[in-house]
Formats: C-alpha cells, sequence, structure tokens
C-alpha cells in the first residue's frame, strides 16, 4: 500500500514479515514476558508520526503566544522535552528496543485554546518508531502543562479546563533501503 507521495505505508496489522495476528509477540508459552526478536529482519527505512494536543484558557495561550509565561519560553521547552522523550522511549516502555533515531521533527501549532504538538521520527533499522513518535507527543504536551500550570490552576488549586487529548499515529512508513 502506498500513500500519496509514494511511500510504503504498513498496514495496521503489522509488517508482513511480523507474527500471525493471534499470535503473542511479548510473552513465552510459559506467561513469561519477553522481548521480541527482530534480528533476523531486514533493516528498512521508518518513520512514524503521531499528534495529540492539550486544550488550555484562552488567557494562557495569550500568554504562551507573547512569550509571557514565568517559566520561559514554552514551545522551546516542550520541544527539548519531546526529543529528549524520543530517545528515551527504550527506557520507559517495557519491551521497547532501544532503536537508532536518525531525525526527530517537532511542529507545535498554537490555536485558540489549544496547543497541537506533532512529532515526526525517523529511523534506520529493523523495528518501527510508533512508541517514539507517541512518547515524543506525550512528553511534549506534559512540559507544556508543566511550564502553564500555573497560568491554568483554579483558586482550588485544580486544573478544570486543562486537558491532553486526542493522543495518536497519524503516519507510519517503512521503505527498503536504497
Amino acid at each position: 500500500m502506498s500513500d500519496d507521495a509514494g511511500r510504503d505505508v504498513e498496514a495496521d496489522a503489522g509488517d508482513a514479515d511480523g507474527p500471525e495476528p493471534d499470535e503473542l509477540t511479548h510473552t513465552t508459552e510459559a506467561g513469561d514476558v519477553q522481548m521480541v526478536d527482530v534480528g533476523g529482519k531486514p533493516d528498512t527505512a521508518r518513520r512514524a508520526v503521531a499528534r495529540g494536543e492539550i486544550r488550555l484558557g484562552a488567557s494562557t495561550i495569550a500568554a504562551i503566544r507573547g512569550d509571557e509565561i514565568g517559566k520561559g519560553d514554552v514551545l522551546a521547552t516542550a520541544r527539548v522535552g519531546a526529543i529528549q522523550a524520543v530517545k528515551h522511549t527504550w527506557e520507559t516502555i517495557p519491551m521497547c528496543h532501544q532503536i537508532p533515531i536518525t531525525n526527530v521533527e517537532t511542529t507545535f501549532d498554537v490555536r485558540d485554546e489549544r496547543v497541537v504538538l506533532t512529532v515526526a521520527v525517523e529511523t534506520t533499522g529493523k523495528t518501527g518508531c510508533e512508541m517514539e513518535a507517541l512518547e515524543g507527543v506525550t512528553t511534549g504536551l506534559n512540559v507544556v502543562w508543566d511550564m502553564v500550570k500555573a497560568a491554568e490552576k483554579d483558586d482550588s488549586g485544580r486544573y478544570p479546563g486543562t486537558a491532553v487529548e486526542g493522543v495518536e499515529v497519524v503516519e507510519k512508513t517503512k521503505r527498503p533501503i536504497e
């Protein structure tokens, strides 16, 4: 299957050379947890893009746009957090392979009452990078929350209008190395 740019797009069921859909890959027959052996798979160029958003008050959005948040530049700090999370995904998600990250792109879209973060991750290796893209999005959005929490708190110390939402993988591609 190809996308509009002619790249091969992986099906949601997994790699053609991967396990059968009903086969458990992270447990042994005895029920022990294991890492999937990807050693026999060929290296391929892979890309995953994830997106999510954080809902914020209009005054917080204005403060982000005006660089008026007391902790500093919200988006620059969130970008660093997102990239660091991508690079360290294997340390936080059990059984996730440590993969060579070849590129990370972060894009922020500051809208009326939300900040949308898109993280694209590229690798050349034996396994995909969806988890890295998702980790980048969730951590980046959590950094935004941390940076603006003083502006978002109500009088009781809660965050009634703040929420991280819609985190999803929006693209996953794989192509042979040329």
